[in-house]
């Protein structure tokens, strides 16, 4: 027995070893003292430019090996690369043009995440044109760089998450959530009431992958919102961007809101289109401590509906509906169902090294029609650096969402499974 103990203990330190080489030179890393750089032309017009990077390592029981051999995986990844640019060309006109690879190290390209156009007047009313993030729940709107923990994405894809590509979606919901159109925004009463507006291509009329008509054969826009109000101290994310933490730098916060996304004949194939509905709201909750400490929660809930008028597509129908998690059907009838997500953390306010540890626990749960739930349980330890700037992560995930750290694939054995994480995250 103690031979066996021995071997399956060489086993984790040479499965850890990998991981803790990262931890190493990521604890060796000092920030910038400013984010980005900016290059002013003259009393109105300014350009600045900046950068992003994600990268992780994971190991993941039974995923490796001959079957029946029981082996962790070992995958190092680079998730996101992303480049920044905005730029100031009048009083009231802005731009921003962001670049991302997603997914780099399995042969990902470089791909346009934004163009916008910005026409910003007043804080009640601005117009945003082009390719930018479609309304939505408060974890998509964070994007993977400012949301509260390294991997947040586990609900179903939404249309937005496939746009970027005229071909299939990226292997992470909110990866994207970027679509072409238009979006007006605004804040009231001080800034406490944020909403946003927009028109969207969604679901597009041709099929991309094969050629073939998709559902939406009349080219109907989809309409996506949101509204947020800030029951105490006003977040201070830009536009209508959020933030999944501030770090206590926004003081206390309660901000509750609103969302929803609509597009008739927005899913199921060509024969027999659905319109798809998307609702949902979240709740974010952030605590500065008298002894300095933060405690954040953030949870959310979204419910998938399609209507069909002529039934649902059967399996293997063509179509070029959005890939969704959690089961329901894939490319053929899109997910129906419900989804949550919760997560809790504290921000230790003693500085340890050059940062301060975060520990967390999150939960999710996803609850699909006619179909068998899934669910992943995760806890984890955030080293923060320098806020969203510079973090790094390490954590578990324990479940049969698409075995732990995931939901590219909707099909679920109901097997629990373990994954381990470290994942870094820098930008300028």
């Amino acid at each position: 027995m103690n031979a066996s103990k021995e071997t399956k203990a060489e086993a984790w330190t040479y499965r850890l070893l990998p991981a803790i080489t990262l931890v190493t030179l990521a604890a060796g890393y000092t920030p910038a003292s400013q984010a980005g750089a900016t290059f002013k032309i003259d009393d109105t017009k300014w350009v600045s430019i900046g950068a992003g990077l994600r990268t992780s390592f994971t190991t993941t029981e039974n995923t490796a090996g001959r079957p029946g051999a029981d082996k962790w995986s070992t995958d190092f990844a680079l998730n996101n690369l992303r480049l920044y640019m905005n730029a100031q060309l009048h009083k009231y006109l802005k731009l921003e043009f962001n670049t991302e690879c997603a997914n780099c190290g399995d042969g990902g390209d470089i791909r346009i995440l934004d163009g916008i156009v910005k026409f910003e007047y007043n804080p009640y009313i601005n117009l945003w044109a082009g390719r930018q993030l479609v309304p939505e729940g408060r974890i998509e709107m964070n994007g993977p760089f400012y949301s509260a923990t390294y991997e947040p994405f586990k609900m179903p894809f939404e249309p937005s998450d496939s746009t970027i590509q005229n071909v299939l979606p990226g292997p992470d919901a909110g990866t994207f959530g970027r679509d072409e159109g238009v979006n007006f925004w605004g804040a009231a009463f001080d800034g406490r009431l944020k909403y946003v507006v927009g028109l969207f291509e969604g679901l597009k009329r041709s099929n991309y992958s094969t050629g073939g008509p998709t559902a939406n054969a009349d080219g109907n826009l989809m309409y996506a919102t949101r509204v947020a109000y800030n029951i105490l101290s006003v977040e201070k994310a830009p536009g209508y961007y959020t933030g999944g933490t501030a770090y206590g730098a926004d003081g206390d916060v309660a901000t509750i809101a609103g969302f929803a996304q609509y597009q008739e004949d927005g899913a199921g194939s060509y024969e027999r289109p659905g319109s798809f509905l998307l609702a949902g709201g979240d709740l974010k909750l952030e605590k500065v401590l008298p002894n300095k400490g933060v405690v954040t929660f953030n949870a959310e809930y979204k419910n998938f509906g399609i209507s069909y008028n002529k039934g649902a597509p059967g399996p293997g129908t063509s179509s070029n509906t959005f890939i969704v998690g959690g089961g329901g059907g894939g490319l053929t009838s899109g997910f129906q169902g419900d989804a949550f997500t919760g997560n809790l953390m504290y921000l230790i306010p003693q500085k340890i090294g050059i940062g301060q540890f975060q520990p967390y626990f999150m939960y999710t749960q996803v609850m699909t029609r006619n179909a068998q739930d899934q669910g992943e349980y995760e806890g984890g330890i955030n080293y923060i650096i320098d806020g969203h700037n510079a973090r790094v992560s390490l954590l578990w995930q324990g479940g049969d969402l698409s075995g732990g750290g995931g939901i590219w694939n909707p099909a679920t054995n109901g097997n629990f499974v373990n994954a381990i994480k470290l994942g870094v995250q820098i930008q300028i």
